[in-house]
């Protein structure tokens, strides 16, 4: 008998080949490369905002060859809570660290219980490495433990042991292994790799114009290496990153690499190469060398021929600072903060609206762009996705993954609010267009604490640079989204279907008292 009834069965055959290749994009277990550009504002990459005045040719290529995220922020506008966010997938102020960063010689901010993203993954088969700056604490050896302190930097002039190891660092969370520093403006001024310095401090830190602008002034006499550097940071460990993604796209199991940039972070210390080369500002300078920098990661992926299984993801820590050269900025023409309100540390969008650029070949589209809300706390749940990971029953409470936005896909659950989080302890709720914010009570800080915070309305649809306050005409509105931020405190967690506990009392009515808010009872 001659069977000819072959249309509907291929059809069949072509919906399940559709099917297999999208569960394929989502269980192959590609590498996956992240780099964390340091204070890099939303508009510094020229590729998205022509007009600007630095050049960007590596991540214009970058953003030529993926897709770049519109609506991405960092959910704090300073470095170590959103590392904290993305490494975890947790907002950092349901810890009890309320208001700036991690000081120097304190205490890990990531618990040793706590599941992070490089923990998953190495679960998952990877190899997790980190080349670049923590800013995430650790447990300094001493005659007196790491400790939280009120004061800023309160611990820099006690005597520590470095000749010991280091406890609570990026091997001790999920990593396996670690290369880079502290951060590049607090002692001990050191290279450090897993979890001991590289060479001894045994100098002193001395101040040198020569070194560049926006140096630790506040540091001379700290524990430094001989013959330390400060424009030798960032070329050292993008060398090393290098070298890493040459090393192990050899191997025969994948790898993540959490390449967290240095710059342009201060101490503003472009080296020789790149000093003078924007003609702007030195500022402008590291900008340029940031990028260098960034193309030198992307050209080894390309290099060592694994780029189409491999995931590089482009992104800030938070908007561009203020304090290194600004004014030279705008004068030159350049907005590092693109058409938004504010800069780092702000609660307005310069201070945590940020780049976000994704590149895998043959299942991201080249030279796209997608206006799905996006949190950098998302990056665990989308990397768990990728990998066909579940995400932690105790973990991960405010990630939701983007896979589908970045594949090109209808999304039924994306993200449609989030959580901002200011230098100074600020809260903004985001829900849809809207923005409600809660902002200090005075331009000085230390006069807001305890006070009430003040609310403002702002519709981003309408107005991107914040600049019409809504609330007294839509009290509905003002209602019904500080119902919803108090929810979300309250539950413990944002991402759906999960409940879980703060590690203290959060407030967003009310300016803090402490920036180390007592542990919840």
């Amino acid at each position: 008998m001659n069977n000819t009834h072959y249309p509907f069965p291929l059809f069949l055959f072509g919906i399940l080949a559709l099917l297999t290749s999208f569960a394929s994009a989502a269980n192959e277990r590609p590498n996956i490369v992240i780099i964390l550009a340091d204070d890099f504002g939303v508009g510094d990459i020229q590729a998205h905002y022509p007009d600007n005045k630095i050049a960007t040719p590596h991540l214009d290529r970058l953003a030529q060859q993926g897709m770049s995220f519109t609506d991405a922020h960092s959910p704090s506008s300073v470095c170590s809570p959103t590392r904290y966010g993305l490494l975890t997938g947790r907002y950092s102020w349901r810890t009890r660290m309320q208001e700036w960063v991690i000081a120097v010689y304190e205490p890990p901010l990531i618990t040793a219980d706590r599941p992070t993203l490089p923990g998953l993954l190495k679960q998952r088969g990877y190899h997790t490495a980190i080349i670049g700056k923590w800013h995430l604490g650790w447990n300094w050896a001493g005659p007196q433990p790491s400790r939280m302190t009120e004061i800023g930097n309160g611990q820099k002039n006690l005597i520590w042991d470095f000749t010991k190891p280091i406890g609570g660092g990026p091997t001790q969370r999920g990593f396996d292994y670690f290369f880079g520093v502290d951060l590049p403006n607090l002692p001990p001024f050191a290279f450090i790799e897993n979890d001991r310095l590289v060479v001894q401090p045994s100098a002193k830190y001395i101040y040198d114009t020569s070194e560049g602008v926006n140096l630790p002034r506040g540091f001379v006499g700290a524990p430094m290496a001989p013959g330390w550097k400060m424009q030798e940071i960032l070329p050292e460990i993008t060398r090393r990153a290098v070298k890493h993604i040459h090393e192990y796209a050899k191997k025969d199991k994948p790898f993540f690499l959490y390449f967290s940039q240095t710059s342009p972070h201060e101490p503003v210390s472009p080296s020789k190469d790149f000093v003078g080369k924007s003609g702007i500002a030195p500022i402008a300078d590291f900008v340029m060398e940031t990028d260098w920098s960034a193309g030198q990661i992307i050209k080894a992926v390309d290099d060592a021929g694994i780029a189409d299984n491999t995931l590089i993801i482009f992104t800030a820590d938070n908007g561009h600072s203020h304090y290194t050269g600004w004014p030279d900025l705008i004068k030159a023409g350049h907005m590092p903060s693109g058409p938004y309100r504010g800069h780092k540390g702000d609660v307005w969008e310069g201070g945590h609206r940020v780049p976000l650029i994704l590149r895998w070949p043959k299942h991201i589209a080249a030279g796209s762009s997608s206006k799905q809300m996006v949190s950098l706390t998302d990056l665990f749940a989308t990397c768990a996705e990728i990998t066909g990971a579940d995400l932690p029953e105790n973990g991960a409470e405010d990630s939701i993954s983007f896979l589908s936005a970045a594949l090109g896909k209808k999304d039924d659950t994306p993200r449609t609010s989030l959580v901002n989080h200011s230098n100074h302890g600020e809260f903004a709720w985001r829900d849809g267009p809207w923005k409600l914010v809660f902002k200090e009570s005075s331009p000085k800080y230390t006069q807001s604490r305890g006070k009430p915070t003040l609310v403002e309305l702002y519709n981003l649809d309408n107005d991107i640079a914040e600049s019409n306050n809504l609330s007294g005409n839509r009290p509905d509105v003002v209602k019904r989204m500080t119902e919803g931020l108090t929810k979300v405190i309250a539950r413990g967690a944002s991402r759906p279907g999960l409940k879980s506990t703060n590690d203290t009392d959060v407030r967003f009515d009310t300016i803090q008292m402490q920036r180390w808010a007592p542990a919840a009872k």
